[in-house]
């Protein structure tokens, strides 16, 4: 079984997040990037089939080269190979087209993406993936068994699971729960050593139309004082539920 797991290359969650250019560019000083969470999930996952079914895990990332090092990390924990599309992730479609041509030029039987990236939160790319493939999709994926070509799948929905059945190839959205955070590995010396050697392959991009631009960005409004009430003061509570915060 070949699968291609999906990279984006993401600020660090705790990282203090600013803009330059009038708020129309991100600023980069500082911050520290990282293996998108939901993508180090899905690449968790891949190890497992690895190291249970003997698969094969090549890693992609549509990025300059300041993603390398985010994607020699994914090698260090244990994908067997990577490759870079050389270009900026500027649209989620144009994200997709590229990833679509690399999954069809490496006839890739699964698939794994998280099912958004921590920066936008679009949770566009893998179903525009899949129908770009014509592979089968599941999204919101918190558990994946594959047999021959026959995939189990759960995904999480309003109120529970659902347990869907499926076939190679697909597209899988995965989020936490297709690994708990426990079983997230650290590259160890060892790996990170053979990471240097594995190969990482910088491939030019399809020149896939960008559909939408950024305009501005804005960040949320601050938080306002906080008011201290007494316990037993429960009239002055509800006067300032009802009054100020307007929740009753």
């Amino acid at each position: 079984m070949k699968i291609l797991v999906c990279i984006s290359h993401v600020p660090d969650t705790t990282s203090k997040i600013n803009f330059t250019e009038s708020d129309t560019k991100f600023d980069t000083n500082g911050v520290q990037f990282v293996i998108n969470p939901y993508d180090e999930f899905c690449l968790t996952r891949a190890m497992w089939f690895k190291e249970k079914q003997g698969a094969t895990v090549t890693i992609v990332n549509v990025g300059g080269a300041e993603t390398e090092p985010t994607l020699r990390k994914a090698l260090a924990i244990g994908a067997d190979n990577a490759i870079r599309v050389n270009a900026s992730p500027t649209d989620g479609l144009q994200v997709a087209k590229e990833l679509a041509a690399v999954v069809k030029t490496g006839e890739y039987d699964l698939v794994l993406a998280g099912k958004e990236s921590a920066d936008y939160n679009g949770q566009m790319v893998p179903g525009m993936l899949a129908a770009l493939t014509d592979f089968n999709f599941i999204n919101g994926c918190v558990g994946i068994e594959v047999d021959g070509t026959t995939v189990s799948a759960t995904r999480e929905i309003d109120g529970g699971n659902e347990t869907l059945s499926s076939s190679l190839p697909i597209v899988i959205g995965g989020q936490k729960g297709i690994v708990e955070e426990k079983d997230l590995r650290i590259p160890n010396m060892r790996g990170i050593m053979m990471a240097r050697k594995k190969p990482l392959n910088v491939i030019e991009p399809v020149a896939a139309e960008i559909a939408t631009n950024i305009e501005s960005f804005q960040k949320p409004a601050p938080k306002g004082a906080v008011k201290l009430v007494a316990a037993d003061n429960i009239d002055e509570l509800i006067s300032l539920l009802h009054n100020e915060a307007k929740v009753i």
